[in-house]
């Protein structure tokens, strides 16, 4: 009974010793995991590795599109059932609100390391600044002069102008079946959407001068995030400022009077403060889908939106936007389907090309070394 006693210590204690050793490899690896993700922000080029590890196209653009519906359900409370009529006051407090967040990130060391200096110069995240403030709040007020239909027109200009902006100031050429896409794209937003073009001299002037400030905004962030190491957080922190000042050098001017007599009392600042924070999140999720595909792609998952929210309403809601609505809805998504399909298309082919000369590279590494290694096996040794 003494020798199973002993046999059966024996054993337990190595059980106990294994538990103990595991436990103590699971917290080195944890701890071997943190050190790196810390090391990895604590430079540009680590952030940005990290970013396309964590947020592909895939993943930018859902969490774009679920961010998107929630702020459309929180936006349509705050300016409807509140009655906060200020766009850009609201688009304002979402950049502040945005700012505070990304200061506590940068307090607990989260927020990405930006690149050099000399890399980016100050002029073009000022620029990049003032661009997002006029994006952003001229869409605002055009949606609020204008009706939706005419709106939502505004917005299928932007494609377009994207397409032409990216030939003169980038050189980039789209092949003839994007373009027919996008043109089905365009087409079938229009046909379900544009019920009514209802719009005064200067609402539609506002339209006008918000389509290229737009999509310049969208050119210059997919830019900046692809060509350099910024990360879209990096870039928001210090681009934000810069928008900030612009949004309240706009508001006397588009905002009217009164924001000061509106009720501040705790289920109306809740509202608010709930848009808010959905606004900094679809300002940091529509720049990781802009870093990670491109301006012309996250046009298209707006518009994409837009036919969702349509057929959601209609099989949902038993909604009824009518039945020349619903095929223009579905003729816009499969035009974004065959668009989607190019694109990932021309990205295989690219992958394709780049690991090409690496493995010619690796070859020619290869056949050296055992030419080398063939001369010194025919080499005579000399004693």
């Amino acid at each position: 009974m003494g020798l199973f006693d002993s046999w059966l210590s024996k054993d337990v204690r190595r059980f106990i010793k294994r538990r103990d050793s595991d436990a103590g490899e699971t917290g080195r690896a944890l701890e071997e995991l943190r050190s790196s993700l810390y090391n990895e922000l604590r430079t540009s080029e680590g952030a940005k590795r990290q970013q396309q590890r964590c947020c592909g196209p895939v993943v930018a653009m859902t969490f774009n599109f679920m961010v998107a519906v929630g702020i459309i359900l929180a936006n349509k409370l705050v300016l409807g059932k509140i009655g906060f009529n200020f766009p850009i006051f609201l688009t304002l407090i979402h950049y502040f609100t945005a700012w505070i967040l990304m200061a506590i990130f940068k307090g607990l060391a989260l927020l990405p390391v930006s690149p050099p200096s000399k890399t980016t110069p100050f002029s073009s995240l000022f620029f990049l600044g003032a661009v997002m403030a006029l994006s952003t709040g001229l869409a605002n007020t055009s949606l609020k002069f204008n009706s939706v239909g005419f709106y939502q027109m505004a917005k299928i200009s932007v494609t377009p102008t994207i397409v032409l902006a990216e030939f003169i100031l980038l050189k980039k050429t789209v092949s003839f079946k994007k373009v027919l896409a996008l043109s089905v794209v365009s087409i079938g937003v229009a046909i379900a959407t544009v019920a009514d073009l209802e719009f005064n001299m200067f609402g539609a002037c506002i339209a006008i001068l918000w389509i290229i400030p737009s999509a310049i905004n969208k050119i210059l962030w997919s830019n900046l995030q692809q060509q350099s190491n910024w990360t879209a957080l990096a870039l928001m922190w210090k681009t934000t400022p810069v928008t900030i000042f612009f949004l309240l050098a706009l508001m006397p001017w588009l905002d009217p009077p009164g924001v000061l007599s509106f009720v501040w009392d705790v289920s109306n600042a809740s509202a608010i403060l709930i848009s808010a924070l959905l606004g900094f999140l679809l300002q940091w999720s529509g720049a990781l889908a802009l870093g990670a595909t491109s301006a012309t792609s996250h046009v298209v998952l707006g518009q994409f939106k837009t036919c969702v929210i349509l057929l959601g309403g209609y099989i949902l809601f038993k909604s009824d936007p009518g039945f020349v609505s619903i095929c223009g809805a579905v003729a816009a998504l499969c035009g974004m389907s065959v668009y989607t399909s190019l694109n990932l298309r021309g990205s295989g082919e690219s992958s394709g090309k780049q690991s090409l000369p690496s493995f010619k590279q690796k070859a020619s590494m290869e056949d050296h070394t055992s030419e080398k290694s063939d001369v010194n096996n025919n080499t005579p040794n000399v004693v």
